[in-house]
């Protein structure tokens, strides 16, 4: 799969583009633990992160949504790798399988978790996360039934199901612009 855009390197950017690459390489992504590399050798950033520098407008309110799911909702972080890696799984996006499994064996994540996350088999967790992982895997088909809203609210609350809702939209998001720009 050849990508279908080179990515942009920081002495190639606008003033727009620079303000979001700044956003990006200084926000929360870039502090505490790097389990993956936002740039390449040449500065360029890797992922999706270089295809929203093609409408800084738009790729600002998505990176700033990505940081406010990964960093500021009510999520343990263990669920919601959970819910990122199988979102990955559904739409079999690489750089988000990548990234994010990095991210989920630095939370202990076991190897038959990550195989059964792959197979989008959520039977080997209990509790709060396999709530999630159960819900997740509904919203990747559209909807929450009755039953499924009424398992899913009873663990996360109204905030929680609204959160999980955003997460799913947001990584289904990235996941179909990489596979558009053809991103390994």
């Amino acid at each position: 799969m050849t990508a279908r855009i080179q990515p942009l390197t920081p002495d190639e950017l606008t003033t727009q583009q620079s303000a979001l690459y700044d956003a990006i390489t200084g926000g929360p992504r870039a502090h505490g633990p790097q389990h993956f590399a936002l740039t390449s050798k040449d500065g360029s950033l890797r992922g999706p992160f270089d295809a929203m520098l093609r409408s800084p407008a738009v790729g600002t309110a998505q990176q700033e949504l990505g940081a406010a799911i990964r960093y500021r909702t009510g999520f343990a972080d263990r669920a919601r790798e959970l819910a990122i890696l199988l979102v990955a799984a559904r739409w079999d996006s690489a750089f988000e399988r990548e990234s994010h499994e990095a991210i989920a064996r630095a939370l202990r994540f076991r190897d038959d978790e990550l195989a059964a996350i792959r197979a989008l088999d959520v039977s080997v967790f209990e509790g709060a996360e396999r709530a999630v992982g159960r819900a997740t895997l509904a919203l990747l088909n559209g909807d929450l039934s009755d039953e499924d809203w009424d398992a899913a609210s009873a663990v996360l609350g109204v905030d929680g199901v609204f959160e999980l809702t955003a997460l799913v939209g947001y990584y289904a998001t990235l996941a179909l612009q990489l596979r558009v720009f053809r991103v390994g």
